[in-house]
């Protein structure tokens, strides 16, 4: 028997509406799961990638360096990287910040915000220390394919996981680029 294509997945500066879309294929989740096996996946509960695996699907965007950290391991460890949603993408949301220094952003957050009593900016050395501003996954690793979307939909991982895994053009047609 043939071995089956290993997928990793994570979260790093986002929402996780791009893996709850990925539940979202269903019962078809079943059929990929006769072609594929998760490695590190909070499909699973893995925590960490156990070797090279062939498709690394990461979500969110990079806004402190532990996110850089885990984005630079997954490039090492997946054959093939996947940006997927906006915030992969191009930052989405979280980016919004970029249009403020981070101590301003730190500032109304934990000292001017609305209904805000011990106003002091979090130290703790534990935390991730914050980059200067969100960047979308390209421009830290290389990245092979692209899926958006806010999210991209059950059908544009569908498609674009069978498509790519049977050595087809994978790109999303038209109709299922999404963004709700």
């Amino acid at each position: 028997m043939p071995s089956k294509i290993t997928i990793a997945t994570c979260s790093l500066a986002g929402c996780f509406g791009c893996h709850m879309s990925l539940l979202d294929v269903d019962e078809r989740l079943l059929d990929l799961l006769e072609i594929v096996e998760f490695d590190r996946s909070p499909i699973n509960d893995i925590k960490t990638i156990t070797g090279m695996v062939d498709i690394g699907l990461v979500e969110g965007g990079l806004c402190n360096e532990e996110n850089v950290h885990v984005l630079q391991h997954f490039r090492a460890h997946c054959i093939v990287l996947v940006a997927v949603g906006e915030c992969a993408v191009t930052g989405g949301i979280p980016s919004m910040r970029n249009h403020h220094t981070l101590r301003e952003c730190l500032e109304e957050s934990y000292i001017r915000g609305t209904g805000v009593d011990n106003a002091h900016i979090p130290d703790d050395a534990e935390l991730p220390l914050l980059l200067s501003k969100v960047y979308p996954l390209h421009e830290v690793v290389t990245v092979d394919y692209s899926l958006p979307g806010c999210p991209p939909s059950a059908d544009a991982f569908w498609h674009f996981l069978t498509e790519h895994i049977a050595g087809r053009d994978s790109r999303l047609p038209r109709q299922l680029l999404r963004f709700d």
